[in-house]
């Protein structure tokens, strides 16, 4: 059997492209990946000491492609120093109402005890006529009963001398004892004896009136301390209201202190999250580098392939002749060559005839 073999081969430059391109593949295809420098490599538990030692050599190409790319790599700006300011601004302003709404509240507790104190002092008035009689005792001078007991025994004894004048002129008359003078005695006696109540009931009515009056003295102050407390007590509803609306501010302020503080977090989260994926954008770059130039090394491989034929092998079998084959063969072109010898010799033996 006669085998033919035909080959389509490209010129020999690109045989030896090729054949490097898919040297370089298959090697890259072995290096692991890694995301951090030889400091971050350690050997973990169950790997072997061959894939340790090219996780090293990875790691250190790595940090080669970095410092190598460092003049490329991400750069995220810093932060603007009128963003500094304003952040520092907010930062000092937060809380800055705190020390107002403590006074308030120490001016309302103030208020709330002289009110307390103003409603102790208003209680126990009582206005009925009752009521008043039996506080205006409470009122009654104690020593009362001594200044009138003081004054009556000042009244006996002037009493006592003038009865005794009495009857010393009517010793020197040569009358006493007799019944004028017992009249006389008698007669001054009911008189002394009349000016004695009176003088005892004027002292009572005296201490009495004093004690009325100071009873009264004493509503009046009363009543002048409910309409201070009440007073007060309009003060303390404003002071309460001042703090209910302090309290509200407080709130809104707290508001904003929430907003501020989740705007300039937002900004620093941002900052954060910008230099991490600047770091994430440089760790790939250095880490899929050699990825990188074997792709643009094959895409140009294959863009300078392209103008070639394609490369390829063809066979063509033509199968060796049996010896029926070659017999049949043989005879038929004996029976062709023997066919046109008659034919030439029938049309010789015919023309000659």
């Amino acid at each position: 059997m006669a085998v033919q073999t035909v080959q389509n081969l490209p010129a020999q430059f690109i045989q030896d492209i090729g054949k490097d391109l898919a040297t370089q593949i298959t090697a890259q295809s072995a290096v692991p990946v890694v995301t951090s420098g030889i400091a971050g490599i350690s050997q973990q538990a169950g790997e072997s000491a061959a894939d340790f030692a090219a996780r090293q050599r990875a790691a250190q190409d790595f940090t080669t492609r970095q410092q190598n790319l460092a003049g490329v790599a991400p750069q995220v700006a810093s932060q603007d120093p009128l963003q500094a300011q304003a952040q520092q601004v907010a930062q000092a302003g937060i809380g800055s109402f705190q020390p107002f709404l403590n006074q308030a509240q120490t001016q309302a507790q103030l208020a709330a005890g002289l009110g307390t104190q103003a409603l102790g002092q208003l209680g126990g008035v009582e206005t009925g006529a009752t009521a008043f009689q039996q506080g205006v005792q409470d009122f009654m001078s104690p020593y009362q009963s001594q200044v009138i007991d003081a004054t009556l025994a000042e009244f006996d004894r002037n009493k006592a001398i003038q009865e005794q004048s009495i009857r010393d002129q009517q010793a020197k008359l040569g009358v006493l004892g007799a019944g004028r003078a017992g009249v006389q005695l008698a007669e001054f006696g009911t008189g002394a004896a009349r000016e004695r109540a009176l003088l005892q009931a004027g002292l009572l009515q005296q201490g009495f009136g004093q004690a009325q009056a100071a009873r009264q003295q004493d509503i009046a102050n009363r009543f002048g301390l409910a309409s201070a407390t009440q007073g007060l007590g309009s003060f303390q509803s404003g002071l309460a209201g001042q703090q209910a609306a302090l309290g509200g501010q407080q709130q809104a302020l707290t508001g904003r202190d929430v907003s501020q503080l989740g705007t300039l977090g937002a900004l620093n989260q941002a900052q954060a999250q910008a230099q991490l994926d600047a770091q994430r954008e440089a760790a790939r770059q250095a880490a899929f580098l050699p990825e990188q130039q074997l792709d643009r090394f094959t895409a140009q491989v294959t863009g300078l392939m392209g103008g070639y034929p394609a490369s390829g092998v063809s066979q063509t079998v033509t199968p060796n002749p049996t010896p029926l084959q070659t017999a049949l063969g043989v005879g038929t072109t004996l029976a062709g060559i023997y066919g046109g010898l008659t034919g030439k010799g029938n049309f010789n033996f015919t023309a000659g005839g």
